[in-house]
């Protein structure tokens, strides 16, 4: 797919107020936390549970789900390594643009292949893109199993279905690592908040 726009005559306009006066108002800066593993690894629960602390903070943040954007944006788009691509590389525009606006926006999708993470992170400034990879074995996730779709995909009944018929590409430099078969949810929540305090996404607790 070309990356130059299939529409002609468009001309990119600048914003009168920009991404530095969003920030110094609102305080912390925006940034894109991106969350990838298997699925049952635990990227909704804890980009949720990080979400839900840094509102408790004031920090403005918001959840982009892969299910939940399937049921909207993305809804037109299967599973094929095609339409899998194109359904991060929709996501990580609208990632940046949370980023730009000053929100700190989580993103919880499988999202396998590593040309297409790092096409999202090519989008966006450097560290503004924070690659957190979800690892758990193949099997405790298939033990969690709570949608049941590893089981149908065993079945034959869910075709190209990640870590069983289609490959999954872990991250080889994620700024974060979280082992969700050995650490608790809070445990993960505390990882991703002492990385963003330390390297100056957040401000630490008074």
């Amino acid at each position: 797919m070309s990356d130059q726009p299939a529409a002609t005559n468009i001309v990119w306009h600048t914003h009168s107020v920009t991404r530095s006066d969003r920030e110094r108002r609102f305080g912390p800066r925006g940034a894109t936390l991106w969350f990838t593993g298997l699925s049952g690894s635990g990227k909704s629960t804890i980009a949720n549970a990080v979400d839900a602390a840094l509102w408790a903070r004031g920090v403005r943040s918001y959840v982009l789900d892969g299910d939940n954007i399937r049921h909207g944006l993305n809804r037109d788009l299967g599973f094929s390594p095609e339409d899998r691509a194109e359904n991060i590389r929709r996501i990580g525009e609208v990632a940046k643009l949370f980023t730009d606006a000053g929100i700190v926006n989580l993103t919880a999708f499988i999202s396998p292949y590593r040309r297409d993470r790092d096409a999202a992170r090519a989008l966006q400034q450097p560290g503004d893109f924070i690659e957190i990879y979800v690892d758990c074995p193949l099997a405790v996730c298939e033990q969690r199993d709570v949608k049941g779709l590893y089981a149908r995909a065993r079945a034959g009944q869910i075709p190209e279905f990640t870590g069983i018929s289609a490959p999954y590409e872990p991250p080889l430099r994620p700024e974060i690592v979280l082992r969700t078969a050995e650490s608790s949810v809070e445990e993960c929540v505390a990882r991703v908040l002492t990385y963003l305090e330390s390297n100056g996404y957040l401000d630490p607790p008074a």
